[in-house]
């Protein structure tokens, strides 16, 4: 796996910290490369709590990007390379699009 926290290089001035994919998107990707990472490990490798980890997989849950199933006592999760962003201005692209360009091995 890739570096999982690379420098965050300040958008403007030195409080300024922004990058351009969302954590939702972040975790995502970072299932797609490993569909069995657990929670904590998501949440180092998207530099965000454990908290905002299980809400965001909930999400993609929720809107049909991913699905989870047990695997002994582990999650592992399924993405659902076929359903669209959904924002309008994306609408006409897919999950699947965004994996082969940023986890082109899952």
């Amino acid at each position: 796996m890739r570096d999982a926290n690379p420098p965050v290089v300040p958008a403007e001035g030195p409080d300024r910290v922004w990058t351009l994919l969302t954590s939702h998107g972040r975790v995502l990707l970072l299932i797609a490369q490993d569909p069995q990472l657990r929670i904590r490990e998501l949440a180092s490798a998207a530099g965000i709590t454990e908290r905002s980890t299980q809400a965001i997989v909930a999400d993609l849950e929720r809107a049909g990007y991913l699905s989870k199933s047990k695997v002994g006592r582990r999650n592992a999760y399924t993405i659902h390379a076929a359903q669209p962003f959904r924002h309008p201005a994306e609408s006409g692209h897919t999950v699947g699009e965004l994996m082969q360009v940023f986890a082109p091995a899952s």
